[in-house]
């Protein structure tokens, strides 16, 4: 005789919903099943309720620590990209148009259809999000075994120009009601165009709401030279290396490429290339300064002068006098999307190496999730916590000849805010 199962709540539909595409059976042959059948299914649907709600039990609860993962974001899809390249272009902290908010508009618009067709060629859109929220959550992880008098503790993704943009995030953690947030950029070397437009996007929040933030603030502004950072850099070089022919190994010229700035920028104090040599310099004398390597700078926009050598100048430069095999390695990203993917991976190492005539051009992947990449971000989040370091005086000291009333006056409140609660 057959026995009626008795569904008693939605959510145990749902579960035994869920069972059943897991087992890969019909979801009625899981309510038909006999008597003596149900019992083997009842301890399965019993044990996912208590995941189920161990899981919905870990989002409410309130987290102590809020650790702000501050970064660039990028479009996940072809619709984002044209409200991303709006907010890009009209940053004045990353490029300074006239009438910005008029011409920036504009240039969006204008480059939108091509930039759509570069994030079809890489799969859609950038795996920046993918690849922050994945860092965070193993961080997190981490550190609520290790810090658990400062635990309970949840990452923010907070973009600049892509959702969830840094006044989505910051709302969240008030609301989440966070004790204390550590405001961490994700550019391991600081630059006025990205840690800085991050930092002054957070004041830009606060000033615009008049309302005091209910958080204890600390930042986290540069880790260039972290320990586990150089040898995650390292590690993957050597892994690219091993894939070109072993009696070419030793030739391979090895081009660090980071994202260039305006001259105009640099000329003001703008640490971002001592920072940048500095990190190079650290990885190459982990690998025993192995191969020749140079600094070169990519991703160049408009007439100025920028940061040189050029990435794509120096392939052709160095094909032509007979170093056919190259290994570029993004040493500023920390995770892989289209200055990678395409730039880097489609622009240089296939189309430009073809057209000069290279005999090989592969490029490391970014950190993304890599083991040692994850230990540096615990690591730069365990010191901070344990040493009670608040702001960087390197940070909270503008650039000798900077004339940006944002960057000053974003300065001037991580001053007051990080130490307020002392």
């Amino acid at each position: 005789m057959r026995m009626k199962p008795q569904v008693h709540n939605l959510t145990t539909m749902v579960l035994i919903r869920k069972l059943s595409r897991f087992l890969q059976v019909e979801t009625n042959a899981v309510l038909r099943c006999s008597g003596a059948t149900q019992w083997i299914f009842a301890p399965l649907v019993g044990n996912m309720q208590k995941l189920h709600s161990s899981s919905v039990a870990s989002q409410t609860v309130q987290p102590k620590t809020g650790i702000l993962m501050l970064n660039m974001g990028g479009p996940r899809s072809s619709s984002e990209v044209h409200d991303f390249l709006s907010r890009l272009f009209q940053d004045r902290d990353i490029i300074q148009l006239p009438m910005q908010k008029y011409l920036g508009a504009w240039i969006a618009k204008r480059r939108t259809p091509d930039i759509i067709k570069k994030y079809n060629e890489i799969g859609g859109g950038s795996p920046i999000f993918k690849w922050t929220d994945l860092q965070g959550k193993l961080m997190c992880e981490k550190l609520d075994k290790l810090r658990p008098e400062s635990a309970p503790h949840r990452h923010y993704v907070a973009f600049r120009y892509a959702r969830p943009l840094t006044d989505e995030a910051l709302t969240s953690m008030e609301s989440d009601g966070v004790e204390h947030c550590i405001a961490f950029s994700q550019y391991p070397q600081y630059c006025c165009s990205t840690t800085g437009s991050s930092m002054n996007a957070i004041h830009a929040h606060y000033a615009a709401k008049k309302e005091p933030t209910n958080m204890r603030w600390s930042v986290i502004d540069r880790w260039c030279t972290n320990p586990h950072l150089v040898r995650c850099f390292a590690e993957n070089i050597r892994s690219e290396l091993e894939k070109f022919p072993e009696d070419k190994r030793k030739e391979v010229f090895i081009l660090f490429s980071a994202h260039s700035v305006p001259m105009k920028q640099i000329d003001k104090g703008d640490p971002y290339p001592s920072e940048i040599g500095a990190t190079v310099q650290l990885v190459m004398k982990e690998l025993d300064f192995c191969n020749p390597f140079r600094l070169v700078w990519q991703s160049k926009v408009g007439p100025l002068p920028w940061l040189s050598p050029s990435t794509e100048s120096t392939i052709e430069g160095l094909v032509k006098r007979g170093k056919k095999n190259l290994l570029l390695v993004p040493i500023a990203f920390t995770n892989d999307h289209i200055e990678t993917l395409h730039e880097l991976d489609i622009e240089y190492a296939r189309d430009l190496g073809t057209k000069v005539g290279a005999e090989k051009i592969r490029r490391c992947p970014s950190p993304n999730d890599h083991p040692l990449f994850i230990e540096a971000l615990v690591d730069e989040v365990t010191r901070h916590l344990e040493t009670g370091h608040k702001c960087s005086e390197q940070f909270l000291n503008n650039c000798p000849i900077c004339d940006h009333a944002s960057c000053y006056n974003a300065k001037k409140w991580f001053r007051h805010i990080t130490q307020k609660f002392n």
